[in-house]
């Protein structure tokens, strides 16, 4: 009986119940054959069909998987979160429980990580698979946008909890998470895995996402870049737009003077000045915020520190 995990493999499973007992052979066949030991949480997300039944089925026979119910699918971001709460490692691999990936690969993602090198390996797919031109367009905007040192974001990974823990995970986010732990300082390496066919169950993924990625990925770039430094972004624009304002006003001024008005140009002038006013006020008001969320992080950051004291201590 293994009590003492070196990592925690987090598989969110949502009506797979033809793939379940396949996968547990899996996970018993990596607890058994790894030099490290693996502690499992599978989250059924609110399965209409007999996945929550068969997880139970097998609660009481291996100690080191644990099995958590969401009573309504709640999404792979929420998934995740819930295995973060009940992990006793940190360190995390995501897993799907489709079978596309196989566990045979999960000791190259964790291994450099349990060995100090890398605090996040992304997998890197390699096969053929139905959403590859879909992937291939987020992968290359997240490269070209953040500068990530990885080929393959929407993959099978492998991460430390002090990278996940301050980064914004809301619904659908689990796509970003690399993205916003590189942007805290985090070392990202990558390695080749093997994707295959799916063999049962159906792709939890449509093409209605598509649109709802792209607007995250705006909202990720604002919480990554323009709320890192508000003032700078915006105060840049104020600036640049009340510039604007002075030099349309001197033209509507000149044009005046020689006997040309022309009304129009007074209300750029307003609308420059006041939306540079505003701007600025932006900045403000961004400045203020992450100025709180830095603090909030802080006291977080010194709870568990505390937290950690006190379980040492015991």
């Amino acid at each position: 009986m293994k009590n003492n995990f070196d990592y925690t493999v987090i598989i969110p499973a949502c009506n797979e119940q033809d793939n379940i007992e396949p996968l547990i052979e899996c996970l018993v066949k990596l607890n058994q054959n790894h030099n490290y030991s693996p502690e499992v949480i599978i989250v059924n997300d609110g399965s209409t069909d007999r996945t929550g039944e068969m997880l139970e089925a097998i609660r009481d026979s291996y100690s080191w998987i644990k099995i958590h119910h969401n009573f309504t699918r709640r999404g792979i971001t929420f998934c995740l979160e819930t295995g973060h709460s009940l992990a006793s490692t940190d360190i995390f691999v995501f897993f799907p429980a489709d079978l596309q990936f196989s566990t045979e690969d999960i000791p190259s993602l964790v291994n450099p990580i349990i060995q100090g090198k890398f605090d996040i390996i992304t997998g890197k797919k390699i096969g053929k698979y139905e959403k590859k031109f879909v992937s291939s367009i987020y992968n290359n905007l997240s490269q070209w946008l953040f500068k990530v040192p990885v080929t393959d974001l929407n993959s099978i990974k492998a991460y430390r909890r002090e990278f996940i823990k301050n980064v914004p995970l809301r619904k659908d986010w689990h796509r970003f998470m690399v993205v916003m732990a590189f942007e805290q300082g985090a070392r990202i390496g990558e390695v080749e895995v093997q994707l295959f066919p799916r063999k049962a169950g159906k792709s939890k993924f449509g093409l209605f996402r598509i649109p709802l990625a792209v607007l995250d990925l705006m909202t990720v770039i604002s919480e990554v870049r323009i709320m890192r430094k508000p003032m700078l972004t915006f105060g840049t624009l104020g600036g640049i737009s009340i510039i604007l304002g002075g030099l349309t006003g001197l033209i509507a001024l000149l044009l005046r003077i020689f006997g040309y008005g022309f009304r129009p140009l007074l209300y750029l002038v307003m609308l420059l000045i006041l939306g540079g006013l505003l701007f600025l006020v932006l900045g403000i008001i961004g400045e203020s915020i992450a100025s709180i969320s830095k603090r909030q992080n802080i006291i977080l950051d010194e709870i568990e520190k505390i937290k950690k004291n006190n379980k040492n201590v015991q």
